[in-house]
């Protein structure tokens, strides 16, 4: 760190040029594995169990697409992680969404819903039935 500082701006800046392209491949890895649009990592596919356990497709749709709730293969492509997290446990009451912060089930697989929401809204993973790689 001494030897980053002593170079001074100029060596700042050249160790960012460096890290920017790491940082940017990182930002874009997806993140969820899938295979055959219907076979997924074992994150993606708690992910996936947790929507069918919680009946999200009462409002969303058995595809994601939306029905009284919105099309979350749309909103997925603009809403960042941390959005996604903060709208699933905080809620939109005044949209009709509820909170699930109050879910186990829900807190300890977010990271996994929105493995499975994300493929789904890149279009690399199909509506339906998944089953885990390799299995």
């Amino acid at each position: 760190m001494k030897a980053l500082l002593a170079a001074g701006a100029g060596g700042i800046v050249s160790f960012a040029a460096v890290l920017a392209p790491a940082l940017a491949q990182a930002a874009d890895a997806a993140p969820y594995q899938v295979s055959d649009g219907n076979k997924v990592d074992a994150h993606t596919l708690s992910g996936w169990r947790t929507w069918r356990a919680l009946a999200c497709e009462r409002c969303h749709g058995a595809a994601q697409e939306g029905m009284v709730g919105p099309s979350l293969v749309a909103s997925l492509k603009t809403l960042s992680k941390e959005q996604f997290k903060e709208t699933v446990l905080k809620g939109r009451i005044d949209k009709g969404m509820p909170n699930f912060d109050g879910s186990k089930m829900v807190v300890d697989n977010i990271d996994n819903l929105y493995a499975y929401l994300k493929g789904r809204s890149d279009g690399a993973i199909q509506p339906g039935r998944l089953q885990e790689i390799g299995k």
